[in-house]
Protein backbone atom coordinates (compact mmCIF):
# COMPACT_ATOMS: atom_id res chain seq x y z
CA UNK A 1 0.00 0.00 0.00
CA UNK A 2 1.54 3.59 -0.89
CA UNK A 3 1.57 6.35 1.74
CA UNK A 4 -1.14 8.61 1.04
CA UNK A 5 -0.70 12.10 -0.41
CA UNK A 6 -0.63 14.93 1.24
CA UNK A 7 -2.70 16.82 -1.41
CA UNK A 8 -2.81 20.24 0.06
CA UNK A 9 0.46 20.02 0.75
CA UNK A 10 1.47 19.00 -2.72
CA UNK A 11 -0.76 21.95 -4.49
CA UNK A 12 0.71 24.73 -1.97
CA UNK A 13 4.37 23.73 -3.24
CA UNK A 14 3.46 23.92 -6.99
CA UNK A 15 4.67 27.31 -8.51
CA UNK A 16 0.81 27.48 -9.74
CA UNK A 17 -0.47 27.86 -6.50
CA UNK A 18 2.09 29.29 -4.54
CA UNK A 19 0.54 32.61 -3.62
CA UNK A 20 -2.82 31.26 -2.53
CA UNK A 21 -4.25 31.21 0.49
CA UNK A 22 -4.38 28.68 3.12
CA UNK A 23 -8.17 28.25 2.73
CA UNK A 24 -7.83 28.60 -1.14
CA UNK A 25 -5.97 25.47 -1.34
CA UNK A 26 -8.01 23.29 0.92
CA UNK A 27 -10.89 24.33 -1.54
CA UNK A 28 -8.51 22.84 -4.30
CA UNK A 29 -7.31 20.25 -2.82
CA UNK A 30 -11.26 18.74 -1.91
CA UNK A 31 -11.76 19.26 -5.62
CA UNK A 32 -8.71 17.05 -6.48
CA UNK A 33 -8.49 13.41 -6.80
CA UNK A 34 -5.66 10.77 -6.91
CA UNK A 35 -5.28 8.21 -9.88
CA UNK A 36 -2.75 5.69 -9.77
CA UNK A 37 -1.79 4.25 -13.26
CA UNK A 38 -0.13 0.88 -14.07
CA UNK A 39 3.01 1.01 -16.76
CA UNK A 40 0.81 1.26 -19.97
CA UNK A 41 -2.09 2.40 -18.72
CA UNK A 42 -4.13 5.17 -20.19
CA UNK A 43 -5.26 8.34 -18.35
CA UNK A 44 -7.42 9.82 -20.90
CA UNK A 45 -7.70 8.70 -25.12
CA UNK A 46 -7.57 11.31 -27.86
CA UNK A 47 -11.15 12.80 -28.31
CA UNK A 48 -11.95 12.90 -24.79
CA UNK A 49 -13.49 15.72 -22.95
CA UNK A 50 -11.39 16.49 -19.71
CA UNK A 51 -13.34 18.18 -17.12
CA UNK A 52 -10.04 19.63 -15.10
CA UNK A 53 -6.48 18.94 -15.66
CA UNK A 54 -3.30 17.14 -13.75
CA UNK A 55 -0.64 16.68 -12.24
CA UNK A 56 1.85 14.59 -12.42
CA UNK A 57 3.15 13.05 -8.73
CA UNK A 58 5.41 10.60 -9.58
CA UNK A 59 6.28 8.72 -12.42
CA UNK A 60 6.25 10.07 -16.39
CA UNK A 61 3.56 10.26 -18.18
CA UNK A 62 3.29 10.79 -22.19
CA UNK A 63 1.45 12.84 -24.12
CA UNK A 64 0.70 11.25 -27.80
CA UNK A 65 -1.01 10.83 -31.21
CA UNK A 66 -1.31 8.66 -33.24
CA UNK A 67 -1.90 8.51 -37.35
CA UNK A 68 -4.37 6.77 -39.80
CA UNK A 69 -1.27 4.18 -40.55
CA UNK A 70 -0.39 3.87 -36.59
CA UNK A 71 2.50 5.82 -36.45
CA UNK A 72 2.97 7.70 -33.16
CA UNK A 73 4.24 11.07 -32.22
CA UNK A 74 5.11 12.21 -28.76
CA UNK A 75 3.85 15.42 -27.67
CA UNK A 76 5.29 15.68 -24.64
CA UNK A 77 6.81 13.86 -21.75
CA UNK A 78 6.00 14.82 -18.28
CA UNK A 79 7.75 14.22 -15.21
CA UNK A 80 6.82 14.96 -11.09
CA UNK A 81 5.88 18.32 -10.17
CA UNK A 82 4.56 19.11 -13.73
CA UNK A 83 0.85 20.22 -14.75
CA UNK A 84 -0.96 18.80 -18.03
CA UNK A 85 -4.14 19.31 -19.82
CA UNK A 86 -5.43 22.86 -18.34
CA UNK A 87 -5.45 24.19 -22.15
CA UNK A 88 -7.50 20.81 -23.46
CA UNK A 89 -10.28 21.86 -20.33
CA UNK A 90 -10.03 25.84 -20.68
CA UNK A 91 -10.89 25.19 -24.65
CA UNK A 92 -13.66 22.44 -23.98
CA UNK A 93 -13.35 20.37 -26.88
CA UNK A 94 -11.83 16.62 -27.24
CA UNK A 95 -8.48 16.53 -26.58
CA UNK A 96 -6.18 16.07 -29.72
CA UNK A 97 -3.72 13.86 -27.60
CA UNK A 98 -3.63 10.20 -25.50
CA UNK A 99 -2.42 10.30 -21.66
CA UNK A 100 -0.34 6.96 -21.42
CA UNK A 101 1.70 5.88 -18.38
CA UNK A 102 5.49 5.32 -19.13
CA UNK A 103 6.07 3.43 -16.06
CA UNK A 104 3.92 3.81 -12.55
CA UNK A 105 2.76 6.54 -12.27
CA UNK A 106 0.08 8.73 -9.74
CA UNK A 107 -1.24 11.73 -10.58
CA UNK A 108 -3.27 14.86 -8.97
CA UNK A 109 -6.81 15.52 -10.89
CA UNK A 110 -8.20 19.30 -10.21
CA UNK A 111 -11.80 19.44 -11.25
CA UNK A 112 -12.51 21.98 -13.54
CA UNK A 113 -14.99 24.00 -11.06
CA UNK A 114 -12.36 24.55 -8.23
CA UNK A 115 -10.18 25.74 -10.77
CA UNK A 116 -12.86 28.24 -12.40
CA UNK A 117 -13.41 28.91 -8.19
CA UNK A 118 -9.66 30.04 -7.63
CA UNK A 119 -9.76 32.19 -11.25
CA UNK A 120 -12.89 34.25 -10.06
CA UNK A 121 -11.31 34.75 -5.99
CA UNK A 122 -8.11 36.27 -7.35
CA UNK A 123 -6.83 37.60 -10.40
CA UNK A 124 -3.18 37.29 -10.22
CA UNK A 125 -3.85 33.41 -9.94
CA UNK A 126 -5.90 33.85 -13.23
CA UNK A 127 -2.46 35.61 -14.49
CA UNK A 128 -0.68 32.89 -13.44
CA UNK A 129 -2.48 30.34 -15.67
CA UNK A 130 -2.38 32.36 -18.30
CA UNK A 131 1.04 32.70 -17.90
CA UNK A 132 1.13 28.78 -17.62
CA UNK A 133 -0.52 28.79 -21.12
CA UNK A 134 1.75 31.36 -23.03
CA UNK A 135 4.50 29.11 -21.98
CA UNK A 136 3.28 25.69 -23.46
CA UNK A 137 2.61 28.05 -26.62
CA UNK A 138 6.36 29.44 -26.65
CA UNK A 139 7.35 25.45 -26.61
CA UNK A 140 5.25 24.72 -29.49
CA UNK A 141 6.36 27.23 -31.67
CA UNK A 142 10.23 26.67 -30.54
CA UNK A 143 9.60 23.04 -31.53
CA UNK A 144 8.16 23.98 -35.07
CA UNK A 145 11.39 25.60 -35.21
CA UNK A 146 13.50 23.36 -34.16
CA UNK A 147 12.16 20.65 -36.42
CA UNK A 148 12.19 23.22 -39.27
CA UNK A 149 15.25 25.05 -39.38
CA UNK A 150 17.57 22.60 -36.70
CA UNK A 151 19.27 19.42 -38.03
CA UNK A 152 18.76 16.20 -35.95
CA UNK A 153 21.79 16.20 -34.68
CA UNK A 154 21.43 19.72 -33.29
CA UNK A 155 18.20 18.37 -31.57
CA UNK A 156 19.77 15.50 -30.42
CA UNK A 157 22.30 17.73 -28.78
CA UNK A 158 19.90 20.36 -27.60
CA UNK A 159 17.69 17.54 -25.71
CA UNK A 160 21.12 15.73 -24.46
CA UNK A 161 22.18 19.54 -23.20
CA UNK A 162 18.89 19.66 -21.58
CA UNK A 163 19.43 17.04 -19.51
CA UNK A 164 22.49 18.37 -17.96
CA UNK A 165 23.29 21.07 -15.87
CA UNK A 166 23.85 24.62 -18.07
CA UNK A 167 26.90 24.62 -15.88
CA UNK A 168 28.15 21.46 -15.24
CA UNK A 169 32.22 21.21 -16.46
CA UNK A 170 34.02 17.89 -17.77
CA UNK A 171 31.93 15.06 -17.29
CA UNK A 172 28.86 14.98 -16.84
CA UNK A 173 26.03 11.06 -16.52
CA UNK A 174 22.45 11.72 -17.38
CA UNK A 175 19.90 9.29 -17.74
CA UNK A 176 17.96 9.32 -20.51
CA UNK A 177 14.29 9.89 -19.21
CA UNK A 178 12.47 7.43 -21.64
CA UNK A 179 13.25 4.50 -24.14
CA UNK A 180 14.92 5.84 -27.58
CA UNK A 181 11.70 5.45 -29.55
CA UNK A 182 9.77 7.89 -27.58
CA UNK A 183 12.64 10.38 -27.36
CA UNK A 184 13.42 9.82 -31.18
CA UNK A 185 9.51 10.49 -31.36
CA UNK A 186 9.88 13.39 -29.21
CA UNK A 187 12.62 14.91 -31.73
CA UNK A 188 10.75 13.83 -34.69
CA UNK A 189 13.16 10.89 -35.87
CA UNK A 190 13.24 7.66 -36.25
CA UNK A 191 14.16 5.30 -33.88
CA UNK A 192 17.57 4.28 -35.91
CA UNK A 193 18.21 7.66 -36.73
CA UNK A 194 18.28 8.34 -32.82
CA UNK A 195 20.92 5.27 -32.74
CA UNK A 196 23.23 6.71 -35.36
CA UNK A 197 23.38 10.10 -33.73
CA UNK A 198 24.47 8.90 -31.20
CA UNK A 199 26.89 6.65 -32.22
CA UNK A 200 28.57 9.51 -34.14
CA UNK A 201 28.39 11.94 -31.08
CA UNK A 202 30.51 9.10 -29.30
CA UNK A 203 33.09 8.76 -32.28
CA UNK A 204 33.74 12.14 -31.86
CA UNK A 205 34.46 11.84 -28.75
CA UNK A 206 31.40 14.20 -26.71
CA UNK A 207 29.75 11.67 -25.29
CA UNK A 208 30.00 7.93 -23.99
CA UNK A 209 26.54 5.92 -23.89
CA UNK A 210 25.84 2.37 -21.96
CA UNK A 211 22.74 1.87 -21.91
CA UNK A 212 20.07 4.55 -21.34
CA UNK A 213 23.11 6.67 -19.49
CA UNK A 214 24.72 9.26 -21.48
CA UNK A 215 27.99 11.11 -20.08
CA UNK A 216 28.66 14.25 -21.96
CA UNK A 217 32.36 14.71 -21.70
CA UNK A 218 32.19 17.85 -22.68
CA UNK A 219 29.31 19.98 -22.90
CA UNK A 220 31.03 23.36 -24.30
CA UNK A 221 32.52 21.31 -26.75
CA UNK A 222 29.20 19.59 -27.49
CA UNK A 223 27.23 23.23 -27.90
CA UNK A 224 29.71 23.99 -30.28
CA UNK A 225 29.71 20.87 -32.39
CA UNK A 226 28.34 21.26 -35.91
CA UNK A 227 28.09 18.46 -37.80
Amino acid sequence: MHTPIDVGGMLARLPLFQQLRDGEILSLAAGTREIELAKGQMLFQKGYLLDGFYVAVSGQIKLAFSSAQGNEKVVALIGPGQCFGEAIMFLERPSPVFAQALVDSRVLHIAKRSIFAAINGDSAFACRMLAGLSMRLHGLVQDVEDYSLRSSTQRVIGFLLQLVSAAASGATECELPASKHVIASRLNLTPETLSRILHNLAEFGLIAVKGKKITVLDAERLKRFNP
